[in-house]
């Protein structure tokens, strides 16, 4: 693996530690490795606030997120995240920049057999192991990658399972939207800032994404959150408990009591609208899938 040449500012860096409660500087190791993805994975959260703020009133704007300084300025400024392209491209930018040799990778969240690639993630290198670091998934700790068998992080509400199937790997999670868990294909590593920043864009005219609400944190031993406008947490036990939001206050105490966002930037978010059908799904198709998986 190669580290990256688009590393952070070292002021920058350690604003973000200290922001995820991490005083001092993790060694590149495993153990330093579990330090900053299990704060990352309860301070940062997988969501599209920015996003919809910004499709909402600048369509023509630069998408949030792709340059990882904006994405932790804003996240020290207002507790928000982004989807999966700026989230992990940011989670990428920090590990890089604390030493950790690591790269972006191209995955694909099988909604459907036939779905395109369409997520980006994390893996770093340590003692001859890869581990995935999912700014997206929030697995909690580092998921080690075994060529030979299963690996798993255990916990209930967040724990996921990982196993090699031919020449790549497939996590098994549970998003929001899909909560009985569906696969995440990992499809190759070392993938370019600039194919994260195109595979961003290409979600413009369409996601899943751009229309309702989605959030996602661990929150003490559950994980909360909304699913494409939809209020969920999965509890400690693994249980599932799901609704419409009452009203749009019940909406903005999420975002800022349990996702850690600013009331100022929640004052901004836009009305959920329904989400329409892809552009370039035939009327009578099954529902095409995004660019932007999760």
């Amino acid at each position: 693996m190669t580290l990256s040449t688009d590393v952070l500012a070292p002021d920058l860096v350690e604003r973000v530690l200290l922001k995820l409660g991490i005083e001092d500087r993790p060694e590149p190791t495993v153990a330093g490795l579990q330090r900053v993805y299990s704060a990352w994975c309860r301070r940062v959260p997988f969501d599209n606030v920015l996003k919809m703020i910004q499709l909402s009133a600048n369509p023509a704007g630069p998408l949030p997120g792709d340059d990882a300084s904006e994405f932790f300025e804003s996240w020290l400024e207002h507790g928000t995240g982004g989807t999966c392209w700026a989230g992990n491209g940011a989670l990428y930018s920090l590990v890089a920049s604390l030493g950790f040799p690591a790269s972006r990778g191209i995955g694909t969240m099988m909604s459907s057999p036939n779905t395109p690639p369409n997520h980006g993630t994390v893996v770093v290198e340590l003692d001859g192991s890869r581990y995935i670091v999912d700014a997206s998934i929030l697995h909690g700790e580092p998921l080690r990658l075994d060529e030979n068998g299963v690996t798993e992080t255990s916990h209930p509400a967040w724990g996921v399972q990982c196993q090699k199937e031919g020449d790549r790997w497939r996590i098994r999670w549970r998003p929001f939207t899909a909560p009985s868990g569906i696969a995440c294909r990992v499809e190759r590593f070392e993938a370019t800032v600039t194919e994260f920043s195109e595979m961003h864009e290409s979600t413009r005219p369409w996601s899943p994404f751009n229309y309702a609400l989605s959030a996602r944190l661990i929150w003490g031993d559950t994980v909360v959150g909304a699913g494409l406008g939809r209020r969920v947490t999965i509890d400690a036990a693994g249980g599932v408990a799901e609704g419409s939001f009452s009203d749009p206050d019940e909406r903005a105490r999420l975002l800022i009591e349990q996702i850690g966002m600013s009331e100022e930037i929640v004052s901004r978010l836009p009305s959920d609208r329904e989400t329409p059908p892809p552009p370039w799904a035939p009327p009578t198709s099954e529902p095409a899938s995004s660019r932007e998986g999760a």
